[in-house]
């Protein structure tokens, strides 16, 4: 027992660790300053997460790897349900109510573990060839990254689809596909580009629009005006008047990054932009480093999905981007985001802690897949 649990702590990736914590504590301190009662709601948001990413660090993922696709299809009957039962707010159809307890679920968020482990599932189980996947082996991993993206696009939810979208393509491009069959892709796309602006809600338009105006929307011009008024160093909490003074809105989730401009100028704007820099970049090593495709697929994913959440919000509250409504990772107020991705960083270590299990054991068996 003494020997697993110090093969654990070997193999345990604590650099996460050390990179993921000053967000969730900055990013509960800056709440707390913006509105004192979501930040007590937030705690217990990171409470839970907490418990729950536990939990999937101590699950055998790679013994239960055939329980994957049931989660995927389970996940994929959810998105299905919402289409007949489906809860409307705001004019989007998202979400699903749990009879008797006065309680909603967002199936679209449960989706990102379940899609990111059944890419992981199947390309570890058909490896690509050293000129990369040909027509065939594309074609069916693009069933499944295109399946979730339609269902969710009905919602309608363009954010969460896009996402997803471009999570599945930027898998395939770091796992390899061959050349001919991008160029291809890229050709589609711009072709099909006049449909697919067509099939667009009004409102998703009209930001489009606000976007490509000369003048940027309210939001937006609240939050420019936060971000110029903050300086090098920024300035104190009483004096960040753009946001005490509920100019700025949204401030403790979609504008959050205008807040720590305000709060601590350029330099900590360039702080965090570092911080996530070196997430990714680490996250990215992890999967450039390791022949495993589970830990490959798994990592490049989050270091995509950060990549994508942290460039979007970031261009959102600067005009770069249209409104969109992407949280900042593991810094904005809201627990479903921020509990998707501690699940998956706890999915990720477990593979990374656990796979000395795979090696000692391959003298039985070929592997675990």
């Amino acid at each position: 027992m003494r020997k697993i649990d110090r093969r654990i702590l070997t193999h345990f990736d604590f650099v996460i660790v050390i990179l993921v914590l000053p967000l969730v504590i900055v990013s509960g301190w800056l709440i707390s300053e913006i509105h004192p009662a979501l930040a007590q709601k937030h705690l217990i948001y990171v409470g839970v997460a907490t418990g729950v990413g536990a939990i999937f660090f101590l699950i055998p993922i790679r013994r239960l790897s055939w329980i994957i696709p049931i989660f995927y299809w389970f996940n994929i009957l959810l998105l299905i349900a919402v289409e007949f039962f489906g809860h409307a707010r705001l004019g989007a159809q998202r979400w699903i109510e749990i009879p008797l307890i006065n309680f909603t679920i967002q199936p679209s968020e449960f989706m990102k573990p379940a899609f990111i482990l059944m890419l992981a599932y199947l390309i570890a189980r058909n490896p690509p060839p050293l000129d990369g996947y040909g027509v065939k082996d594309t074609l069916k991993i693009s069933f499944f990254i295109l399946l979730p993206f339609v269902l969710i696009l009905k919602q309608p939810d363009l954010g969460t689809a896009l996402v997803l979208l471009l999570l599945g393509i930027g898998v395939l491009f770091f796992i390899g596909v061959r050349v001919k069959i991008w160029i291809s892709l890229v050709a589609l796309f711009v072709v099909s580009m006049p449909l697919l602006y067509s099939q667009l809600h009004d409102y998703q338009k009209k930001r489009i629009s606000d976007f490509l105006s000369e003048k940027p929307s309210y939001h937006v011009q609240q939050s420019i005006i936060a971000i110029g008024s903050g300086g090098l160093i920024g300035k104190p909490k009483e004096e960040a008047t753009q946001t005490q003074m509920k100019f700025l809105p949204i401030a403790s989730s979609d504008f959050i990054y205008a807040y720590v401009v305000e709060r601590f100028g350029f330099l900590g704007a360039m702080l965090l932009f570092i911080l996530y820099a070196l997430i990714i970049l680490h996250l990215l090593s992890l999967a450039i480093f390791n022949s495993d495709y589970y830990i490959k697929v798994v990592a490049s994913s989050i270091s995509i999905l950060i990549f994508v959440y942290m460039s979007v919000n970031i261009a959102m509250t600067i005009g770069l981007a249209p409104v969109v409504g992407l949280p900042l990772p593991m810094f904005s107020y809201g627990g479903s985001s921020f509990l998707n991705f501690i699940i998956l960083l706890a999915i990720l270590e477990n593979l990374l802690a656990f796979r000395f299990l795979q090696m000692y054991e391959k003298r039985g068996k070929k592997s675990f897949i």
